[in-house]
């Protein structure tokens, strides 16, 4: 498989977080701090996808590669897509890996896992889950559960994405993390498509690639990186890089 190209969408309006991508983590920006984890992945190159001047100048200042995109997209992936045909106008690489910006503690190996299932030809977007061991988040609909089955390959299948408590009955639930790997034939459909229904309902972007008829597969990890959201994230965030 060729190497990906990875991108991180940032924008710096944040409601419970002001400046969310600036805030310090033991001497960095958190977006320095994500770019550095998705560098250890080594799976690429690695850039930021910026739409503040701020946001651009301290990924530079770091010995980062950042660029400037509108200011106007309505989600990350209309981002990217902008991005990389900055980052790459002749195409190199046919793998684009969006990595979020708010998780500075992702470890290499979860976007690595991202971007193995596009070892299968037929599928055309690569992504992560993880059980959900916690029985207070089985009924939580900010956990989304990912309904899958085994592809004979080592990952799983992609059937639905909910925030309901899906499936029933026994046996495990599986949290949906948001780190995508597009071939870029695929993310140049998914970017021309109108929101969709069952996208609409539940608020899930991925939905709009499986009712487009996109495949879409799943890797399992050991456990979902802590997202920053909220000062007491951050807080726990630090803790955790001084303890590294």
């Amino acid at each position: 498989m060729t190497t990906a190209l990875v991108i991180i969408p940032a924008r710096l309006a944040a409601t419970r977080l002001p400046r969310k991508p600036l805030a310090d983590i033991c001497g960095k920006p958190m977006i320095v701090r994500v770019l550095e984890q998705a560098r250890n992945a080594d799976i690429g190159p690695v850039a930021v996808a910026c739409d503040n001047r701020d946001i651009f100048e301290a990924v530079q200042d770091h010995g980062g590669r950042a660029v400037m995109t509108r200011t106007d997209h309505e989600s990350g992936s209309d981002r990217i897509f902008e991005a990389a045909s900055l980052l790459d106008p002749d195409a190199a690489h046919d793998v684009i890996l969006n990595v979020q910006g708010d998780v500075p503690l992702i470890a290499p190996e979860a976007i690595r896992a991202a971007f193995t299932p596009l070892g299968i030809a037929e599928v055309a977007i690569g992504t992560i889950m993880t059980e959900i061991t916690d029985p207070v988040f089985r009924d939580d609909p900010n956990f989304v559960k990912a309904v899958t089955t085994p592809n004979g390959r080592g990952h799983h299948r992609a059937l639905y994405f909910t925030r309901a408590t899906a499936p029933s009955g026994d046996g495990p639930l599986y949290q949906h993390i948001g780190i995508y790997a597009y071939r870029r034939s695929a993310l140049a459909d998914f970017v021309r498509l109108p929101p969709s229904p069952l996208e609409a309902r539940e608020k899930l972007e991925q939905l709009r690639a499986l009712e487009a008829g996109m495949r879409i597969d799943v890797s399992i990890i050991d456990s979902a990186p802590m997202d920053v959201n909220t000062p007491e994230d951050l807080e726990r965030a630090r803790a955790a890089y001084l303890t590294t």
